[in-house]
């Protein structure tokens, strides 16, 4: 029985693994055999992100960072293992195209950071991308998480609806929606937060459908 106890504890978890074509959703996340899936250890900027170049010039870093990805993996089958799945029940795993470990080729290329947080897997690599200049660190580029964390910072009271402008008009997520992550709220374009949904719908925004 002890031995029995002793095997149940070391074994470890079993992988979890997908396989086949990717769809690159931005730098840090795919979509495999129809699962989302976000690259363990990695962090790219974000889609609405900027960077500045050497010469001091701003630029979309998150979508250099999606299109890094998605050259990376071309065409080819993807194969993704993974032991765990985050808050939005991606698989957190690390990816794989002919063999080579995409996570590590992105943070080595200068188009993602080591994601310390959780792991220093590929803190090497960025060591050497830095002191190398390649990608974004040939200029400048505030660190992904940061980024996101402005959203807290800027979020007072209770007021944590997030009123977006987008193509589709005007629209306020509250928490747990689909979107309500990812969603920046951009106050120079008119955009700003509510405290409830209904002073939401009186200014004129309309709760996002899912």
């Amino acid at each position: 029985m002890l031995m029995i106890c002793l095997l149940m504890v070391t074994s470890p978890a079993v992988a979890e693994v997908l396989r086949g074509p990717a769809t690159v959703v931005d730098g840090d996340t795919l979509r495999v055999a129809g699962q989302a899936v976000r690259i363990h250890g990695i962090d790219t900027p974000e889609h609405d992100q900027t960077c500045l170049t050497a010469e001091r010039v701003a630029f979309a870093c998150g979508d250099v960072a999606t299109r890094a990805m998605a050259q990376l993996i071309g065409s080819a089958p993807v194969v993704c293992e993974g032991h765990e799945r985050d808050r939005y029940q991606r698989l957190v795993a690390k990816c794989f195209v002919d063999g080579r470990d995409l996570g590590a080729v992105l943070v080595a290329s200068g188009y993602a950071t080591a994601y310390q947080k959780y792991s220093v897997d590929y803190l090497a690599y960025e060591r050497q991308a830095r002191a190398a200049g390649v990608g974004f660190w040939s200029g400048t580029m505030q660190n992904p998480a940061a980024y996101r964390d402005r959203d807290v910072e800027l979020a007072t009271g209770d007021c944590h609806l997030k009123g977006n402008i987008s193509d589709a008009g005007r629209i306020v997520h509250s928490p747990g929606d689909h979107s309500y992550a990812k969603t920046r709220i951009n106050t120079a374009r008119g955009e700003r937060w509510f405290c409830s949904l209904a002073d939401a719908q009186a200014a004129g925004w309309r709760p996002a459908r899912r």
